[in-house]
């Protein structure tokens, strides 16, 4: 059976590709993952604002001695500042470690910061890139264009300095989001994911204070991923990758279906462990064979927008079959 696929330009042996975590830092289960079938894996993300938090901490220590006298500048031991190159060495370690492609993952604050380790990530061998563009709003006074273009200026730079390919993942929190991945996809962008899973803060009413708890995806997750394959299926240029919610086999045959090229899995990783992806592949394996297709180009874009040729499905034409046949829910979930 023929499961391979093209992504970013890269050939896979399958769809299945585990998405960045921290799971895969650990090279013991980067080569489970690879051993129990995965066709890529997205390394680590490197986060700028985590260096910058190391460079502040080294900061305080280097002030608070900083006033001490001549005879005890021996006791403040010389420090570096902190850099990206301790991630750089694990990802070239990482690289070596497997043989199926891998994508490095990248998190940035100022532009010039994207372009300098774009390129220092390059260096180190990997098959990809993948840039993680989202906005949290926390200021009044910042148009949400104004949020856009500095996206498609920092895109525009990078692809100008390296030469890997390039795929974004995206924040689902644009007010179009098809304007902005057909105007990166103009860029020359060579796939997008589809989409950033943000973590939010919780509070704890007891304690009365915030707390950050694991924030693993559920199945109906996936569905806004699915929406965006199936509209963006045959329109644009670069590849699509669905993300979050991505927990059988079953939800990676629905995401083809709609017209994705691949899926990124990490919540069924953490659940069940590398052998989540063996049983993906074998559950699409079976329904292949069942429904008799030979490779996933046979039935990938069947269920798309232009797939269907029916404008309404990719719309709110089932809300609103909903609400006209609102009474009939009590069918299914009676009120006691």
């Amino acid at each position: 059976m023929d499961l391979k696929t093209k992504y970013l330009g890269i050939e896979l042996k399958n769809p299945i590709i585990v998405g960045a975590s921290n799971l895969v830092s650990d090279l013991d289960i980067l080569k489970r993952l690879e051993a129990a079938g995965a066709g890529a894996i997205v390394y680590k993300s490197l986060f700028e604002e985590q260096i910058q938090l190391e460079n502040l901490e080294r900061f305080q220590i280097d002030e608070e001695y900083g006033d001490r006298h001549a005879e005890m500048a021996s006791y403040l031991p010389q420090m570096q500042d902190a850099g990206p190159e301790a991630f750089l060495h694990k990802l070239r370690k990482a690289k070596e470690a497997v043989s199926i492609p891998l994508i490095a993952s990248l998190n940035c604050v100022y532009e010039e910061s994207w372009v300098e380790y774009a390129q220092k990530i390059e260096q180190t061998g990997v098959d990809a890139l993948e840039l993680n563009f989202y906005s949290t709003p926390h200021e009044f006074d910042i148009m949400g264009k104004a949020i856009v273009q500095e996206q498609f200026d920092t895109l525009h730079s990078v692809l100008k300095t390296i030469k890997i390919p390039i795929s974004i993942k995206l924040s689902p929190y644009y007010t179009n989001s098809l304007y902005v991945i057909n105007e990166m996809d103009k860029l020359g962008v060579n796939g997008f994911v589809l989409f950033n899973r943000l973590f939010q803060p919780d509070i704890d009413i007891e304690k009365e204070a915030h707390h950050f708890p694991y924030n693993l995806s559920s199945e109906n997750d996936n569905r806004l991923a699915l929406r965006y394959a199936g509209l963006l299926y045959n329109n644009i240029k670069a590849n699509v990758c669905s993300a979050t919610g991505i927990l059988s086999g079953a939800d990676v045959i629905k995401m083809i279906l709609a017209g994705a090229d691949v899926v990124q899995v990490v919540s069924a990783i953490y659940q069940k462990g590398p052998k989540a992806i063996t049983n993906m592949l074998g559950e699409l394996e079976e329904w292949i064979n069942k429904k008799g297709y030979h490779s996933l180009d046979e039935f990938r874009g069947k269920l798309s927008k232009k797939g269907l040729g029916d404008k309404f499905t990719y719309k709110r034409a089932q809300y609103v079959d909903i609400l006209m046949k609102s009474d009939k829910i009590f069918d299914r979930f009676p009120i006691a």
